[in-house]
């Protein structure tokens, strides 16, 4: 399972990082990301990072977000910085899970609120 934290809410201009853990009888964690929804809009790719760290980070959070992981830990990092109202939404991380076969985990979400 995926296990979030970090949300909160803060003010525009704000730094927060979101923290997800991944738990359970792990072979292998492919790749990691974060999603977010915001009301009304459908889910949309934040970051993502393979197992050898190479990362993909959408537009709208490039020179803004970082993504990182720790794979002793199983563990994926979102570093927010200079949030901006635009920014508030519920964050899901996902992984690929390797285990006895592949599978495509989310969390359960964790809520980022950004006050103007």
């Amino acid at each position: 399972q995926l296990v979030e934290s970090g949300g909160g809410l803060v003010q525009s201009g704000g730094s927060l990082t979101l923290s997800c853990a991944a738990s359970g009888s792990i072979f292998r964690i492919n790749a990691m990301g974060w999603y977010r929804q915001a009301p009304g809009k459908q889910r949309e790719l934040v970051a993502v990072i393979t197992s050898g760290a190479r990362t993909n980070v959408a537009d709208s959070v490039k020179g803004r977000f970082t993504i990182s992981r720790d794979n002793a830990k199983n563990t994926v990092y979102l570093q927010m910085n200079s949030l901006k109202p635009e920014d508030t939404a519920v964050y899901y991380c996902n992984a690929e899970v390797v285990t006895t076969r592949v599978y495509d985990y989310w969390g359960q979400g964790t809520q980022v609120t950004i006050s103007s």
